[in-house]
């Protein structure tokens, strides 16, 4: 990602919660990309930036995207299970954006590499790409809001600084 003067620096592995605030700015912005290039671009072949920047999105959701949802299922939602009891529907819910996240992403990637391969997409092939890449960016809106002012602040009041410590320890093995 290009590197913006003035722009907050990431948060590194003693701010796991931040780690995660930061993820999302990525996953806004290349959601964006994919979005606006299908809004942009419909019934002609991609200008070559318009495919490198969605060649760009599309592995940063296969890689960094990914190790996002780990980063959460695997250290952040069994921690905050076990510490904060009120916290169950709101993990089943964020899992559960998960699983759908994940089918739309495979069909958008397939979309996407059919129009970059071919030189175009039909028309209700376009408008299934427009459809889902539409409902990935309302997921991810209402998703990361969850987390943002419910699930990550439960998470800074209910976890002491070992467990912090631990998620930041697992997510920095994740990235090796």
């Amino acid at each position: 990602m290009a590197i913006q003067i003035g722009a907050k620096p990431d948060s590194g592995f003693d701010d796991p919660i931040g780690m995660l605030k930061d993820c999302h700015r990525r996953i806004e912005s290349f959601l964006g990309i994919l979005c606006v290039v299908v809004d942009r671009a419909q019934g002609r072949s991609l200008t070559g930036e318009e495919r490198d920047a969605v060649q760009a999105a599309l592995k940063y959701f296969r890689t960094g995207g990914q190790r996002h949802t780990l980063d959460e299922e695997e250290s952040l939602f069994p921690r905050l299970r076990k510490s904060a009891a009120d916290s169950f529907e709101e993990i089943d819910r964020l899992e559960m954006d998960h699983c759908a996240a994940n089918k739309l992403h495979e069909s958008v990637e397939r979309l996407y590499s059919t129009w970059i391969e071919s030189g175009g997409l039909g028309s209700e092939e376009t408008l299934q790409l427009l459809s889902e890449t539409r409902c990935l960016k309302q997921l991810y809106s209402s998703h990361i809001h969850l987390e943002e002012t419910i699930v990550f602040a439960r998470a800074i009041q209910v976890l002491d600084s070992q467990a912090i410590s631990a998620i930041g320890t697992e997510f920095r093995f994740r990235r090796k």
